[in-house]
């Protein structure tokens, strides 16, 4: 299971993009859109960042609303080799756990997708009442085997 609930520490990132969005469907769809936007004009090709928002997101919007209060995506890269995504809602009481629903349920599978898709993923609390859901996927080669997750079509 890739699933950490620690922070991993970085050194100062490279690129960084962070915004504000409406805990709805419509800013969920925004939040891919702009991670996609962004990282094609750092030139960065990586379809399994904008799955991996879009899964974020759409949990934020439907299990971490707040009437009023909007979630943030934030995404940042570190020297190009590190990219790391962060979903911050206002619901620090609901944890999010990465579960096998039952085969005919039609919804409950985004932390398994992000668990799939990303390298490491994880769970940050605080300060009440806010919670960032994490995730971060290697851009650059494994130094050991030279290899690296393959990018999603």
């Amino acid at each position: 299971m890739n699933q950490h609930i620690t922070r991993t520490e970085h050194s100062a990132p490279a690129r960084q993009f962070t915004v504000l969005l409406s805990p709805t469907r419509r800013g969920a769809r925004l939040a891919r859109l702009l991670t996609t936007a962004h990282l094609s004009d750092w030139g960065i090709a990586c379809d399994r960042a904008a799955q991996v928002v879009a899964e974020l997101a759409a949990n934020a919007a439907l299990h971490g609303r707040v009437p009023g209060r909007d979630f943030r995506l934030g995404i940042t890269v570190h020297h190009g080799e590190l990219l790391r995504i962060e979903v911050t809602d206002t619901r620090a009481e609901r944890l999010p756990v990465a579960s096998v629903p039952d085969e005919h349920t039609e919804n409950g599978r985004g932390l398994l997708i992000v668990e799939a898709l990303a390298d490491r993923w994880g769970v940050d609390s605080g300060p009440v009442p806010r919670k960032t859901v994490w995730a971060e996927i290697d851009l650059a080669p494994h130094p050991f085997t030279g290899s690296r997750k393959p990018t999603t079509r």
